[in-house]
């Protein structure tokens, strides 16, 4: 018996948006046909032309899942534990929803906030970044209480259709959604729905939630992975540290990139402002700061004033595709914190909003095959590509970037 991972996609989506769905498995492409990052003399190294037949890719066949342990349980006394290399400039939220991927979010920064974790015997912040050797002292730790399984309330029926409408893939373990522009992913000061809230429908018999296994900025749209049990949580989480996911994002930024195709490398640090938070353009060794690396690719352009460029992070840092596009002077349209051309003027009839979508997502399934999800253009970006009349379906060439 097997099943494929494949996500069901309408005719009609796949004409407005390009969003058809296509399957590979990560070695389908020969390590040969991949170019450098750099070619000798320091430049930006442009990416290989693909082949024809390397652009049709077999979808991934899946055997049935076996029955796996759904993760270890937590800590009914204080412990110590000590961070691993592959833990090192983890930071101390996620550190802890690796190790313990049936905590809440709430339930982390609680302990966090009352000063019951300490690093290396002092309180932490739940955004500090662990160093591998260091100790972490752990409290006694408790999963959210079950609920009583009964028929859902209106608004809870209400919510879960809305889940189901955002759903791109779903199967026992895991589930990926169409974020929406403006819908935030966590809550935060005055955040009364966001994702992680509205996943409180979906607890199980056991009053098992799922979890978040990366975040988007809430006015970033695309493909949001969601983790159903905690072994899948536990796997997936590994796969992010390890670098094995691959993400690919659109943008419209202004201007024309040159050269059409680089590698973007920068340290980035935090900056608190009185209002907001941004990440700064750092040097080596600065406080805080971590190195971010970005491949980008023109894919197409409207006359030489904006351009449609596809974005492949190799890590996930915050706010990374933002900063990085603002630091080589084509910053993303519509981003109301990195955005600071002078007298830039925006063409009639596109939306003053963030243009920036997390186009697909390929990832290791935690029971065996890959996980390939693609998310259609939001309307607001599909409104743009329309007027400025960008092809969706054109072949995007960060296919080809390298993974590291």
């Amino acid at each position: 018996m097997s099943r494929r991972i494949k996500r069901t996609t309408s005719p009609g989506d796949r004409a407005k948006s390009g969003s058809g769905h296509r399957s590979r498995k990560p070695d389908d492409r020969k390590k040969g046909n991949r170019p450098p990052a750099h070619r000798a003399d320091g430049k930006p190294q442009r990416f290989a032309e693909p082949r024809r037949e390397l652009r049709e890719r077999p979808e991934p066949v899946m055997s049935a899942p076996a029955k796996v342990a759904d993760g270890l349980p937590l800590p009914t006394k204080v412990q110590t534990v000590v961070v691993t290399a592959d833990e090192n400039n983890m930071r101390v939220d996620r550190f802890l929803e690796a190790r313990f991927p049936g905590l809440s979010f709430s339930h982390i920064q609680r302990i966090v906030r009352k000063g019951e974790l300490r690093v290396n015997g002092k309180r932490a912040d739940s955004k500090d970044r662990l160093e591998e050797g260091q100790s972490v002292r752990i409290p006694p730790l408790r999963l959210d209480s079950p609920k009583a399984v009964g028929v859902l309330s209106e608004a809870a029926t209400r919510t879960l259709q809305a889940l189901k409408d955002m759903t791109l893939y779903e199967d026992a373990d895991v589930l990926v959604l169409n974020k929406p522009a403006g819908l935030a992913v966590q809550g935060g000061s005055g955040m009364t729905r966001h994702v992680d809230q509205m996943l409180e429908v979906m607890r199980d018999a056991k009053g098992q939630k799922p979890r978040l296994v990366h975040r988007l900025d809430r006015e970033t749209s695309g493909c949001l992975l969601v983790a159903k049990t905690r072994f899948a949580a536990t796997h997936l989480t590994g796969a992010f540290r390890h670098r094995s996911a691959r993400k690919i994002y659109w943008a419209l930024v202004a201007g024309v990139p040159k050269p059409k195709q680089g590698r973007i490398s920068t340290y980035l640090a935090k900056e608190e402002g009185e209002d907001d938070t941004i990440m700064r353009i750092a040097a080596h060794g600065d406080e805080g700061a971590s190195h971010a690396v970005t491949y980008y690719a023109v894919v197409e352009t409207s006359a030489q004033k904006l351009a449609w460029v596809s974005l492949k992070p190799v890590t996930g840092r915050t706010h990374q595709l933002r900063a990085h596009m603002a630091h080589i002077d084509h910053a993303i349209v519509g981003d109301p914190k990195y955005f600071n051309k002078e007298n830039w003027e925006l063409p009639g009839g596109l939306q003053n909003r963030l243009h920036l979508l997390a186009r697909r997502i390929v990832i290791p399934h935690p029971r065996g095959g890959v996980i390939d999800a693609t998310a259609p253009l939001p309307p607001h970006m599909l409104q743009s590509w329309n007027l400025l009349g960008l092809e969706a379906d054109r072949f995007d060439p960060i296919e080809n970037a390298p993974e590291e």
